[in-house]
């Protein structure tokens, strides 16, 4: 009877999965490009696997070098567009990026899941479609090249290898890279070294010497803490302190940006990497980008800018509304996350690379720090102490992020204890959780890309004033969240301002201009150029502007009316002048 009843329920089940091809569709649309999720790809990887996925949707994609990092690696930018539907460069885009730090590798897995995701969807996921056709995007996986490829193949922790591979004279002694890490277990990873020392700070844990603990005040310990794996390569007393390159391209862009003496790592001048000078050219060759978003490592964090206090009076309040409406509804798709302020929330950043998009170009950008250790766990109230942190990764990755301490003899400190974390055991999620991770951001970023502005003619009256003197008047809607230009950008003199234009065989322009609204009496007239309204503020989120043209015209002449916006698809429609209201349903696609 039960196995009967069973049976009965998988019937109507199948039954309704057939009616409904979302029930398999949801999880299970096919990609022409097989990639496994539970995994992390190294440089020359990811570099295959865009190559089959170009190769696999040249319909949807084209692959194209913005030029060669420090070490001569190629920068692969995918450009994902609906030909059909126009030219990339005729639609808003966005632009979306990956490992500015070289050991955030996480972040360019984001960045292909997405490509892969948006392609197999490409008319089998409606939404997903709809947006493909109206927008384009632009993916660059990996930021710092050199970096990714030092993290992979050389021993590091979780939190080397962030910088380029530029030699750098972080020591000031004349020479560049004398004095980076060694593998001195020979475990792959760099470690940490504790010495020896009767008076020391630390002791190891009497139930777990894995974890070394610190003392209570006033007692004593038998360990100190001597830095990172490695030796006093140069001789000056220290350990460490000169390793590869040494500058963090997320420091090295034009806005806020600051010399080295302030914001360590800078750059001799804003641009001066050979990375950072590729992705601007390509950005601001591009002024149709009106979003961005930037993958990076840790914190489970949404974070917009400004990078430093003294910079927050330059984002105008609407421009913030925008930011809190997107933000927020990142913290309801992102577990664990929060939408923060980046020199409010974490630290000063002098020279960000969100922050010049949005400050330099007036482009709606976000950093997402990627993991969070409190997705660990299904109690998002409970945080783990050391012991706690030890325990899940023993019961879930079986000690497969952790090295034993051992004893070493050290040339200089002597015998030391060398061991903890490997570089897979903090900063980047275990593998198994990788793909949730990936869907959950590319999902995000999917909303953001999904409210760039989309344009219509809301309403348009034509009415006869008589002595064929006609009276038009526009309403041009919004309907996505993000302005058609942002208010940063009016005030800065950021871009070209929208603009509405009137063309027709036989028509004169009389006056032109701006109204509060469609009931409005007065106007704020055009000086110059009367067929063409300038609109410095562009078209606000999620509502209209109005504008009106007084014209001479014969009856039944025929006129045509285009709004043009760098960040959003032009839109136009032809009328004639004839008593009437028209109501433009169509949108700019």
């Amino acid at each position: 009877m039960f196995i009967r009843y069973l049976s009965q329920i998988t019937i109507i089940v199948l039954s309704i999965c057939a009616i409904n091809s979302t029930c398999a569709a949801q999880q299970q649309i096919p990609s022409k490009t097989d990639i496994t999720w539970n995994r992390f790809y190294n440089y020359d990887e990811i570099s295959e696997l865009l190559h089959k996925l170009v190769d696999a949707y040249p319909q949807l994609l084209s692959l194209q070098s913005l030029g060669k990092s420090e070490q001569g690696r190629e920068m692969w930018l995918v450009t994902l567009n609906v030909a059909k539907t126009g030219a990339d460069t005729e639609k808003p885009a966005m632009y979306i990026d990956g490992n500015v730090h070289g050991n955030e590798i996480q972040s360019a897995e984001t960045v292909v899941y997405s490509i892969w995701y948006l392609t197999k969807s490409y008319g089998k996921v409606d939404s997903l479609t709809e947006l493909m056709d109206r927008v384009a995007f632009y993916f660059l996986p990996m930021q710092n090249p050199d970096g990714r490829d030092y993290w992979f193949n050389e021993p590091n922790n979780p939190h080397s290898s962030r910088t380029g591979q530029r030699p750098t004279d972080n020591d000031f002694d004349g020479l560049v890279d004398e004095d980076g890490p060694e593998d001195l277990d020979g475990d792959g990873h760099i470690g940490t070294m504790w010495r020896f020392d009767p008076n020391g700070t630390s002791r190891r844990n009497r139930d777990d010497p894995r974890i070394i603990e610190r003392v209570e005040p006033g007692q004593k310990g038998e360990l100190s803490r001597a830095g990172s794996e490695g030796i006093d390569n140069d001789g000056d007393g220290r350990i460490n302190e000169d390793g590869p390159g040494g500058y963090d391209m997320n420091r090295n862009w034009p806005s806020g940006w600051q010399p080295n003496y302030i914001q360590y790592g800078a750059g001799d001048y804003p641009f001066d990497r050979p990375e950072t000078n590729a992705i601007g050219q390509f950005i601001t060759a591009h002024p149709n980008i009106a979003a961005g978003q930037s993958y990076h490592n840790a914190g489970g964090m949404m974070l917009r800018g400004p990078g430093a206090k003294h910079r927050e009076n330059l984002y105008p309040r609407s421009d913030k509304a925008v930011y809190s409406k997107l933000g927020k509804a990142g913290e309801e798709m992102l577990p664990f996350y929060r939408y923060l302020v980046i020199y409010a929330d974490l630290y000063t950043v002098h020279g960000g690379f969100v922050t010049w998009l949005s400050e330099g170009l007036g482009i709606v950008s976000f950093t997402n720090e990627l993991w969070s250790n409190s997705q660990m766990l299904q109690n998002s109230q409970k945080r783990l102490d050391q012991k706690g942190r030890l325990r899940w990764q023993d019961r879930m990755l079986f000690g497969q992020t952790l090295t034993e301490y051992t004893e070493y003899d050290h040339p200089t400190l002597g015998k030391v204890l060398i061991g903890g974390g490997t570089k897979y055991s903090s900063r980047i999620p275990p593998p198994f959780m990788l793909e949730e991770l990936c869907h959950r951001n590319f999902a995000f970023t999917m909303f953001h890309a999904d409210n760039m502005p989309l344009l219509s003619f809301q309403w348009i009256e034509v009415k006869s004033l008589g002595n064929d003197l006609w009276q038009i008047t526009i309403e041009v809607a919004n309907e996505k969240i993000i302005p058609s230009r942002l208010a940063i950008a009016a005030q800065r003199k950021i871009g070209q301002p929208d603009r509405l234009s009137i063309t027709g065989k036989g028509i004169k322009v009389v006056t032109s201009g701006k109204l509060s609204d469609r009931f409005d009496k007065t106007i704020d007239p055009v000086d110059d150029r009367k067929h063409v309204i300038p609109n410095d503020g562009g078209i606000p989120g999620q509502k209209h502007k109005t504008f009106r043209y007084l014209v001479t015209g014969k009856a039944g002449a025929e006129i045509k009316l285009q709004y043009t916006a760098e960040k959003s698809r032009d839109i136009e429609i032809s009328i004639k002048l004839e008593s009437g209201a028209v109501t433009e349903s169509s949108k700019d696609e």
